[in-house]
């Protein structure tokens, strides 16, 4: 007779969410540089797929390997990323309070712009976990690939980073981190729901990443 697997209780929900507050408040302390922005959600990241292989955390000198590791290439990635969030919030902005031509339609399709970057940039967070926290480059590639294969998925990532974004705006300064890692875990959530369904492989151990540049 197989033993009964053990039914969660709010003890359990409890300890899950306070792990993932911390989460976020570890990615918050980490991203101040905003230069490590890249690899502090790596790291994370990475963290989040070792919990759903193997139902535990890495330790913590796992994960400020993996953070030292990612940094040279995660430094690059942030200060890319840094410039198109700040081309791209100018462009809302401007078009928004009517400085530059296009009004109302040239509004909306950059929203719709913005809201795709940000669901791809979320699911290459994901696949950069998947390789223990880096690989940018491949996890970008990878992504781009799969986005318009699994339109239900991107569309997913879009829409919970950009909930995280409105949430993050209307609730006190000192919650916003607390966003950030439970954003980060709905983005592996929906991954792991999509891959799935395309029948891809939604848990292993992670492969082992070859340095790159990115």
């Amino acid at each position: 007779m197989s033993a009964e697997r053990p039914r969660r209780d709010w003890r359990d929900t409890l300890a899950e969410a306070t792990d993932l507050a911390l989460l976020g408040f570890a990615v918050a302390v980490a991203a101040l540089p905003l230069l490590t922005l890249a690899p502090a959600v790596a790291t994370a990241s990475a963290a989040l797929h070792d919990r759903a292989v193997t139902g535990s955390w890495p330790a913590a000198r796992t994960s400020l390997t993996r953070f030292g590791r990612a940094l040279p290439a995660g430094a690059a990635v942030s200060a890319v990323a840094l410039a198109v969030a700040v081309a791209l919030g100018a462009d809302l902005l401007a078009l928004a309070a009517g400085r530059v031509p296009g009004g109302g339609p040239a509004l909306a399709v950059t929203a719709v712009v913005v809201t795709a970057l940000l669901g791809y940039a979320g699911l290459v967070a994901v696949a950069v976990g998947r390789t223990g926290g880096r690989g940018w480059r491949a996890a970008a590639r990878q992504v781009a690939r799969t986005c318009p294969h699994r339109p239900g998925t991107w569309a997913a990532a879009a829409g919970i980073t950009v909930l995280a974004a409105l949430l993050a705006a209307l609730v006190t300064p000192v919650a916003v981190p607390i966003l950030g890692g439970y954003a980060l875990a709905a983005l592996h959530a929906v991954d792991a729901r999509g891959r799935a369904v395309a029948g891809q492989p939604v848990t292993g151990h992670p492969p082992v990443a070859r340095p790159e540049a990115s």
